[in-house]
């Protein structure tokens, strides 16, 4: 498999990726990823499609309300 870059992959690195490619094939639309504090949330859209944001004095955050289940892959919701 092709990759961005020229990092050597062990068979599984491989096979988690093949799943996670595949997986994306088949997400549903009403369903988006939250990463917060290391904990990757799968959360449920609003009846519109959007992702539900909780408005507050210090400019509204992730409706805590809309998360499903959280599902332990290490991950980081920071900006490059």
């Amino acid at each position: 498999m092709k990759y961005d870059n020229d990092i050597e992959l062990t068979p599984e690195e491989e096979k988690a990726i093949r799943m996670l490619k595949k997986l994306e094939k088949q997400w549903p639309k009403s369903l988006w990823l939250f990463s917060a504090s290391g904990s990757l949330n799968v959360m449920r859209c609003d009846e519109n499609g959007e992702q539900v944001m909780q408005p507050n004095a210090d400019g509204g955050g992730v409706d805590q309300n809309y998360v499903i289940t959280t599902i332990d892959i290490p991950n980081d919701g920071g900006d490059w």
